[in-house]
Order: C-alpha cells, then structure tokens, then sequence
C-alpha cells in the first residue's frame, strides 16, 4: 500500500511490492509479479529486521533490502527509490543496486 505526503507532487513513502517489481522492470506485469511472488515469496530486510512475505500488497520503502526469485536465479537488490512509472529500462536500473555488483 502506498501512502503519501500531503502534497500530491511529494514523492511516495512505500510502494507495493508488486508494483516496485514491475515498474523496476524485473517483471512484464504488475500480475505476473504478484503471482511470483504469492508462489515464491520474497524477503524484506528492513532495519536489520528481515521478514518473509508472499502477499504482492507489502509495502517497499528506500533502503529495503529485497530478496526474490525471478528467471530461475535470487535477486538480491537495495531499493534506491520508488518509480512514479514503468520506464525504459536505464530509468528502471537507477531505482535499485544489487547487492552482489561491487
């Protein structure tokens, strides 16, 4: 669930995870990324207090570190920051760092 600061132009404080995954390009579909993740599950790592989640609704907020499955290998990223939109994949890489790139 995204909530948001007063001002409608003011950037969001989390973002569901299904949408973060979409619009970071690592899924086609908002669907398909919640599929994914009700089959697979993910985990948040939060503050050093790390949770498994399989509900697409859980919310990702910057400095979260998330841990999924997706094509066949576990991708391990730092959210960066929450994407207004689905955008061209060089927009999509700058809203997260994997952790195993140096």
């Amino acid at each position: 669930m995204a909530s948001k600061v007063d001002d409608a132009n003011a950037p969001l404080e989390q973002m569901r995870l299904d949408v973060w995954l979409c619009r970071a390009r690592f899924f086609k579909t908002r669907t398909l990324a919640g599929e994914s993740l009700e089959k697979k599950g993910a985990r948040i790592d939060r503050d050093g207090q790390v949770r498994r989640v399989s509900k697409p609704s859980v919310g990702v907020a910057i400095g979260d570190v998330v841990s999924f499955a997706c094509q066949k290998k576990v991708e391990t990223l730092v959210v960066l920051d929450l994407p207004a939109r689905r955008g061209p994949a060089a927009e999509a890489s700058q809203n997260y760092r994997r952790l195993d790139e140096a």
